[in-house]
């Protein structure tokens, strides 16, 4: 009987190691995208505070500057974020592969549209990461008609620049904003919708 019986124990613990195994991976596969802050609030950290809506600001003299980002775009040219300052950037991190960066994409593509077109000092730039075939990025802008650059950063190498502790996109999708001097402004760790992306932008803007 205990012969009998050992294979049955055997098969349960098995069988709860592999509903471990799958719950870990589920875990790992839904906070891959978004990131586990998901743009939660926190209060504040460091030099910047966190409202109730996710985003991250931080006050004027109180920014770190971002770092240069260089690199071949998703369709095939060179970007240097470097040659930007003087405007207001509004980078967002996004892959094709990422559902909240779907859902995110019209309103950014219609924004970055309303900006260039009432001529404001307001530039849009991608960083699309995790795409190992740029076909799949490309296709992405394609479909939501994105009109802006992205650099193409399958490795991730370009947001390690990123200091920790700043305000860094360390979530996918992020968005920064950065002031006219190359700072960061202000951040969220979630996808936005048309108002919330204004929302980031416009207090930047109107800065002198």
């Amino acid at each position: 009987m205990s012969l009998s019986r050992a294979p049955r124990r055997r098969s349960t613990s098995g069988r709860a190691l592999l509903l471990t195994a799958v719950t870990v991976t589920g875990a790992l596969t839904l906070t891959a995208c978004d990131g586990s802050d998901s743009g939660k609030p926190t209060g504040s950290g460091g030099n910047y505070v966190t409202g109730a809506s996710g985003i991250s600001t931080a006050a004027k003299g109180e920014r770190s500057e971002a770092p240069g980002l260089d690199g071949e775009t998703v369709d095939g040219k060179a970007l240097d974020t470097a040659a930007l300052k003087g405007k207001v950037v509004v980078l967002n991190v996004w892959g094709s592969w990422c559902p909240p960066c779907r859902a995110e994409a019209p309103a950014f593509a219609k924004v970055s549209k309303e900006f260039t077109d009432a001529g404001k000092d307001v530039v849009f730039v991608g960083l699309n990461v995790r795409d190992y075939s740029k076909q799949n990025a490309a296709s992405f802008e394609e479909t939501f008609g994105v009109p802006y650059p992205s650099l193409y950063d399958p490795d991730g190498k370009l947001l390690l620049r990123f200091p920790k502790g700043s305000l860094s996109p360390n979530a996918i999708p992020s968005t920064l904003v950065l002031d006219r001097e190359g700072k960061i402004a202000a951040r969220t760790l979630a996808p936005l919708g048309e108002d919330q992306l204004r929302s980031m932008i416009d207090p930047v803007l109107a800065e002198q």
